[in-house]
């Protein structure tokens, strides 16, 4: 395959207009990320017990150069910003760690120790932050718990700065929004496996680091890859006013489903005048559908909510900081920060419907809708994380579903047969190449991109097409101001060229999969029953969960999976086997890949009945591919 292409004319030519009519000069982002800077860690670099690299944000290193032509300059600028790593002061009692994950993890000074908010993507990270803030602030205990939100990123890094056993004793209040982890385990678990393989897309995990290479993510760097770790919540935020105090700390709680994630909530820290907005606030314009795949978010809620954050709290604020990038002081500037914010998702959702309402489809929108000139102006409305294009999209998927309506596009053929004839329509693979060609001389990569996929799904093995819509990728890459847009590109081109990366993250994280429940157990298992394999199977067995004192009723029939708690006062028919056991152990042994019979030969398990139910049931089951193809069939 050939080699990584430079940054053509017309990109570099685009690249320059955009560094002569973007608001370079206006440096207060800059100003705001560097204030309150205490030290950073140094290293930059975080291990793990076997000595890998989980992070490591010296290798931006490159970011403090000049914009090279390779990268949008808008871009440049804000990788250079998330990218300042240490401990900062956000006001007395209140401090961040910045640039050791995708997110910020906050710490909160009371009576006896330290509140710590969103614990990072991993254990490792979290760790090293703690300790970073230990160094300069003192060795204070851990005396509260708070999950803005039910991403991994404002999770994962739990068991490194509390125990379970802290949890459920009391000793540490483990705070989040009411279904945090019906929302946290279901996310990484239902649709993990298809998750993660797009999110090393999203990422660039295995992108080098460097201007042809990624460069960040928009919302941070890019996510550490350490361990993944939950502790279950203990006290639940279920109502907006609800008020805490912990170790001497007031918090204020406003309750947001349905904005950033399912399971999310701000909260303001009287006493400190501080405002914290999770991630319904940052820098950034954010996703709406994110390119790794999600539910749709709700921008008309995500803007209703961001007017009662600011009637709520905005006024009588001095400072409001963020679970991702630099916090904004100073009342009138905050309150003008978060009502562009709320501007920015309501103006995107009104204007779309409005434009889907005139029978323009979600394509159309997206490439008139604009941005009021205010709007256009604001740096941290920007779309390095998620975009105008894609976010119009998600609002008419919310909507009107995938279907535009024009019936053409009812039923169309599959990529690889649809590639094959119109391969053959357009006069066959090197016609295709020689007018693709032309086009990629003139510019048009994203022409070039849709015909020379054709040709690489009608046959993944011409290497020239391969070789010229890898060149395409990379321009493309080159010229996107969005971030994740870049990595998916150039992750795209990586693969034409050398082959699948596969998944370089888990989804399956020990600590996460003990927190499902039985009925998300088998939940999960129902998403994984080859259904035609199953159709003339029946099979009915019963769990009797000795730590839960309940019996769990499985059946299979017809291709589905049914499950339900055992009524004890309805006649059921006898199952064809009982099984006894704990929840942990369930989870063993159907999930984290525990051998059966060794869970029956060490009393973990009691059968009554036929012992050959489950393997007959596990047989009817499909494994998830974790290394699925993307940019060929």
């Amino acid at each position: 395959m050939g080699e990584v292409t430079r940054p053509s004319d017309a990109i570099v030519a685009r690249q320059r207009r955009a560094a002569e009519e973007l608001p370079f000069t206006d440096e207060t982002d800059r100003a705001d990320a560097d204030r309150g800077f205490v030290a950073a860690l140094e290293p930059g670099a975080v291990t793990s017990e076997d000595g890998s690299v989980v992070w490591d944000n010296d290798s931006y290193a490159f970011l403090r150069e000049p914009c090279p032509d390779s990268v949008h300059p808008s871009l440049w600028r804000q990788s250079g910003l998330a990218a300042k790593q240490g401990l900062f002061e956000v006001t007395a009692g209140i401090y961040q760690i910045r640039g050791l994950d995708l997110s910020n993890m906050t710490l909160v000074e009371g009576e006896r120790g330290v509140i710590v908010i969103d614990p990072l993507v991993s254990l490792e990270t979290a760790a090293a932050g703690l300790r970073l803030y230990r160094a300069h602030r003192g060795d204070r205990p851990v005396t509260g718990l708070v999950y803005t939100h039910s991403h991994v990123d404002h999770f994962g890094g739990a068991l490194a700065v509390a125990a379970p056993e802290d949890a459920t004793s009391g000793r540490i209040p483990v705070i989040a929004p009411v279904g945090f982890l019906e929302h946290a385990v279901s996310e990484n678990v239902f649709a993990g496996p298809a998750m993660a393989r797009r999110a090393a897309y999203m990422y660039g995990a295995v992108l080098p680091r460097g201007p042809l290479g990624q460069v960040g993510a928009g919302l941070g760097q890019t996510n550490s890859l350490g361990s993944v770790t939950l502790i279950a919540p203990t006290v639940d935020i279920t109502e907006t006013g609800q008020e805490l105090t912990v170790d001497g700390v007031r918090m204020i709680f406003q309750l947001t489903p349905g904005t950033e994630a399912p399971a999310e909530m701000n909260f303001y820290f009287p006493d400190h005048r501080a405002l914290c907005t999770a991630e319904n606030a940052t820098h950034t314009l954010h996703n709406l559908l994110t390119l790794r795949g999600a539910q749709v978010r709700d921008p008309h809620a995500w803007a209703a909510y961001l007017t009662e954050t600011i009637t709520l709290f905005g006024h009588r604020s001095d400072v409001v900081f963020a679970s991702h990038h630099w916090p904004v002081w100073g009342t009138d500037r905050l309150v003008e920060y978060l009502g562009l914010q709320r501007d920015l998702y309501g103006y995107l959702h009104d204007q779309t419907v409005r434009l889907l309402n005139q029978g323009y489809v979600g394509a159309e929108i997206a490439e008139q809708l604009a941005l009021p000139p205010a709007l256009e102006r604001a740096w941290h409305a920007r779309g390095y994380y998620g975009s105008v294009n894609h976010n119009v999209k998600a609002i008419y998927q919310r909507y009107l579903g995938w279907f535009d309506g024009n019936p053409a596009h009812l039923w169309p053929h599959p990529p690889v047969e649809s590639a094959r004839r119109h391969v053959e329509f357009m006069g066959g693979a090197e016609e295709v190449l020689r007018k693709a060609r032309k086009s990629y001389a003139d510019g048009d990569f994203r022409w070039v991109a849709q015909v020379v996929d054709y040709v690489v799904f009608a046959d993944p093995h011409n290497d020239e097409a391969k070789d010229l819509l890898a060149a395409t990728y990379e321009q493309l890459g080159y010229g996107a101001e969005n971030a994740t847009w870049r990595n998916f590109y150039l992750s795209g081109a990586y693969e034409l060229r050398y082959g699948s990366f596969g998944t370089p993250t888990s989804t399956d994280a020990p600590s996460v999969l003990a927190a499902l429940t039985v009925e998300q157990i088998f939940d999960a298992l129902a998403l994984r029953v080859d259904g035609p394999k199953a159709w003339e199977a029946r099979v009915v067995t019963d769990w009797r969960f000795t730590d839960e004192e309940r019996v769990h009723r499985v059946e299979l029939r017809n291709g589905r999976l049914s499950h339900y708690d055992k009524p004890a006062e309805v006649p059921l028919p006898a199952p064809d086997t009982e099984f006894t056991l704990t929840r942990p152990t369930l989870i063993r042994v159907l999930l984290a890949g525990e051998d059966f019979g060794v869970a029956v030969a060490a009393g973990d398990i009691v059968i009554d009945g036929d012992p050959t139910t489950l393997a007959a049931l596990v047989s009817m089951l499909d494994e998830p591919d974790p290394d699925f193809a993307i940019v060929t069939p």
